[in-house]
């Protein structure tokens, strides 16, 4: 058998790619090369270096800990290098996510290449420098996914069309392939990593239910697609793997459940995410534009939205997305806190523009929904207008009925902390999430007590940025408001005074003073979940104050020429 030639794959690598003909005739014959199945480790975190490696086709993965992936590493990247340069044991396990193959250079002859050719420890170098360069932009994720198993529950499911309709919304971002077990079954793992090597992304399909070509798509997946007909009766998959995030190991499991209308069925998503258990993504899909924002989720190229808390200021988030929606703005994934929570729930339920604007100001503006006074034994208010008015605005919808993935923040004082609800009754988790603390009652929810998410975190960028969300805009309301006074005291005076200097000096209001309370330990933070935002939108608002309803005409418009101008300046 001929010895094969990896002077083509050293020239595209990071490491050696600068290298003369000389030192990669010579790196060439010093490598070996060898397979790696799937699931097993190549090396082990705390193991001597002694080798580094390249890999030529399939994927490998950097775990600190047994499932806590760090880094996806490609086809044509490097391993294990910096740690043989430094003489120090394996920081991380690496650990092929699918058949892979590699070439390794030991110790030895890396040594003398160095020795041999100098200019071989740039290579090295560089990389080391743009891995710590990542590192402390907070840029070292995962990487975006190449392979796809579509793994129906059953024959029922109309998989094959689906796979069709996918790969063609994934083409925008590389070319797709689709192979079934006609094309597959018995095809050895060097036939597959050719045929990855071909494309951008490969979507591994089942139609038949043959468990050999099942187990063989899920050994060669990067993520997990899992279709189900969502009016049909929920029930388990035919293997245990995708049930279990134990055995599906790092790899993201989305469940697709099909609908036959545009809007998802009350309840199908509560239902059939009950079959697994663990993190597990879940998709509405009823027609094309729901394909292509399911194509921008899986392959790392997904657009966020996220709205932050800010009492009536909040309502200039209408007006910003006018003018996003305008400018042909789209997108998948939703969040935010407070009033951004409620406004990104209608972003997140597919209405639009108009119809938000007018639920808002009936709710706000007519509805008065901090206008039930009470005793403030809890707070100023009973919450009960609150929650009437949020639940006629979204019925009895679940988080998990809604046609985007959504989240919002709240603030637990049980000791949870910060808690991102994606979960449940969506009426009572934006009421809790806008629960401002001492003007709303806290939501006291299975012995736990929620207030305001903005507490915690006002501009949850970094929950975006967590799910893996590429590209995220943001609109801020901004906290820095000051309360400013004309008196100098450290007591308050008797009512009769306060009557009479009500015209000649300023004093902060009740309300004011816990809603800017409220807010002040999130500002800091927010700092830095602002420089997350690729495209960040910050209204001026200051002529507005947090409970001015009835300016709400003045804070839309203010959003709207904000944004326009934001979104002007950009194309320039």
């Amino acid at each position: 058998m001929p010895i094969p030639d990896f002077t083509g794959l050293l020239r595209q690598s990071d490491v050696f790619g600068h290298l003369d003909a000389e030192a990669l005739a010579a790196l060439d014959h010093q490598l070996v090369w060898f397979g790696l199945p799937g699931g097993r480790p190549l090396f082990k975190q705390g193991e001597p270096a002694d080798a580094m490696y390249l890999l030529v086709s399939g994927s490998l993965g950097l775990f600190d800990g047994p499932t806590d992936l760090v880094h996806l590493i490609a086809a044509g990247d490097s391993v294990g290098e910096i740690s043989l340069v430094s003489g120090e044991n394996r920081h991380l396990t690496v650990r092929a996510l699918r058949d892979s193959e590699l070439l390794r250079l030991d110790r030895g002859a890396f040594e003398k290449l160095v020795s041999d050719h100098p200019q071989a420890m740039l290579g090295v170098a560089r990389v080391a420098i743009a891995r710590l360069q990542r590192r402390l932009r907070n840029e070292d994720t995962p990487g975006s996914a190449r392979t796809f198993a579509m793994l129906p529950v059953d024959a029922e499911v109309p998989a094959r069309a689906l796979a069709m309709q996918l790969a063609m919304a994934l083409e925008p971002y590389g070319s797709c392939a689709v192979i079934d077990a006609e094309h597959g079954a018995g095809r050895g793992s060097d036939w597959f990593a050719e045929r990855e090597a071909q494309v951008r992304f490969v979507i591994y399909l089942d139609t038949r239910g043959d468990p050999f070509w099942r187990e063989r798509c899920l050994r060669q997946a990067d993520v997990l697609l899992l279709p189900a007909q969502a009016a049909q009766p929920a029930r388990s998959w035919p293997e245990v793997t995708p049930l279990h995030p134990s055995r599906a190991g790092h790899r993201p499991r989305h469940l697709i459940l099909l609908h036959a209308g545009r809007q998802p069925s009350l309840g199908a998503a509560h239902r059939w995410r009950a079959q697994f258990c663990g993190e597990l993504h879940h998709h509405h899909i009823g027609n094309q534009a729901d394909i292509a924002r399911l194509a921008r989720l899986v392959s790392g190229h997904a657009r966020g939205l996220v709205l932050a808390g800010g009492g009536a200021r909040g309502l200039a988030h209408l007006g910003a997305l006018r003018a996003l929606k305008e400018a042909g703005h789209v997108f998948d994934s939703v969040g935010g806190t407070s009033i951004g929570a409620i406004i990104g729930a209608g972003v997140a339920c597919g209405w639009e523009i108009g119809e938000m604007t007018e639920t808002y100001r009936r709710a706000f503006v007519e509805g008065r929904p901090l206008s039930d006074w009470t005793l403030p034994l809890v707070a100023l208010t009973r919450g009960r207008r609150a929650a009437l008015m949020l639940r006629r605005a979204f019925g009895a919808l679940d988080i998990e009925d809604l046609t985007l993935p959504f989240f919002c923040i709240t603030t637990c004082l049980s000791g949870d902390g910060m808690v991102v609800q994606r979960r449940g009754p969506l009426w009572l988790w934006l009421r809790a999430s806008s629960a401002i603390p001492g003007v709303l009652p806290p939501v006291l929810h299975r012995g736990r007590v929620y207030i305001d998410g903005a507490v915690m975190d006002n501009l949850p960028t970094d929950v975006m940025a967590s799910d893996g969300i590429a590209h995220i805009t943001a609109v801020d309301i901004r906290a820095d408001i000051s309360l400013l006074t004309t008196a100098e005291e450290y007591a308050t005076p008797p009512w009769w005074r306060l009557l009479m200097q009500r015209q000649t000096i300023q004093r902060p209001g009740l309300l004011s003073t816990l809603v800017r309370a409220a807010m002040v330990n999130s500002e800091e933070p927010s700092a830095h979940r602002r420089e997350r935002a690729n495209l960040l939108i910050t209204p001026p608002l200051e002529h507005i104050g947090m409970l001015d309803w009835k300016d709400w005409q003045r804070a839309i418009e203010a959003g709207y020429l904000h944004t326009l101008k934001v979104l002007e300046n950009q194309q320039r």
